[in-house]
């Protein structure tokens, strides 16, 4: 007997293997599953720029990498005493010294994400919502209010026409610059209820749209089920944290390993597996202070780590172990 309805998600046609580079752009879901690509050894960055969960904001900055545009100047902030922030960038962009300071750092980010860009073989975009906010001021669309009064902002529903053309825009610059780079698309599982749950799904049925009309014209393309995963096969809120928002890790731990069962071949799956075993091995910690029965584990463990060093960047953790070793038991 069946409890839920399983995604179907096929194979997918070229695959990832840990040779491959892969950035992660978008929600604060798109940061997880990078983190969880670097933890499992893949060469992979995870939202540069921090935080953005709307596709406009998105398809901004790289606009901003590729075309030389550079930071509006009545979007910087001051807050905080002496923090300054600019609304087109996540808050973990910030300088405690001056603007200038902050124009220099963004700057200079911008331009090692065009190099990057240029080099990724596999973008993963995962959009959060629909919505944008609009700083009055300067009547523009920005990706951060930074805890402005929200008496600066209008709040807008953007339409699917209005984030389909800053899409197809990206993926112009990007495949330009790199013709060979694969795109992934994701629609973040978490739920925006600040909009009430109405209009979020009113916001995730816009990008879920958008999803597929951009795979469905782009044979680089493709969009993983991410969304659909949560809501139909794990619809129970046991997969979700305290505050019924966000998925909770046995959730993302699903759905990061049926990203993988389609993207991966299956050499890499198979040293995936191991890796996760040879993770396990890592963080027990001895019961007994450093015995004879915790030697024989780290030299297992340091066996283990050997057997992988020839597919995966494992020099740090056998240099760990083996001053451990060397350290503990003369």
């Amino acid at each position: 007997m069946k409890l839920s309805t399983e995604v179907q998600v096929p194979p997918s046609p070229w695959k990832i293997n840990y040779e491959t580079r892969l950035m992660t752009i978008g929600s604060c879901f798109a940061e997880v599953v990078g983190n969880q690509l670097f933890e499992s050894k893949f060469r992979v960055l995870p939202n540069l720029f921090g935080t953005i969960f709307n596709p406009y904001s998105i398809a901004k900055l790289v606009k901003m990498c590729f075309s030389d545009t550079l930071p509006h100047v009545g979007h910087y902030v001051r807050a905080n005493g002496n923090l300054f922030f600019h609304y087109d960038f996540h808050s973990s962009v910030y300088s405690d010294v001056s603007v200038d300071d902050l124009d220099g750092k963004i700057r200079k980010g911008l331009y090692q994400t065009r190099q990057l860009l240029q080099n990724t073989d596999v973008l993963v975009l995962t959009f959060g919502t629909a919505f944008v906010y609009r700083y009055l001021k300067t009547n523009e669309l920005v990706t951060n209010c930074h805890k402005t009064p929200g008496k600066e902002f209008r709040k807008e529903l953007m339409s699917l026409e209005a984030l389909s053309g800053v899409m197809e825009e990206l993926l112009g610059y990007v495949t330009r610059l790199n013709p060979a780079v694969r795109v992934i698309l994701t629609v973040s599982p978490v739920r925006h209820t600040r909009d009430t749950l109405q209009l979020n799904m009113v916001s995730k049925s816009i990008l879920r749209l958008l999803c597929h009309q951009l795979e469905e014209r782009h044979e680089n393309v493709a969009y993983f089920p991410a969304y659909e995963i949560m809501l139909d096969e794990l619809r129970d809120y046991r997969f979700y944290e305290p505050d019924l928002i966000h998925p909770d890790s046995v959730a993302t731990d699903h759905i990061f390993r049926t990203f993988l069962k389609a993207y991966l071949d299956a050499d890499t799956l198979e040293t995936f597996k191991e890796w996760q075993q040879v993770i396990q091995m890592l963080r027990h910690k001895p019961r007994h202070g450093y015995s004879p029965e915790y030697r024989k584990h780290l030299a297992q463990t340091l066996e283990r780590l050997r057997g992988l060093k020839s597919r995966l960047m494992v020099e740090k953790e056998i240099e760990e172990i083996s001053l451990i070793l060397k350290n503990n038991y003369p």
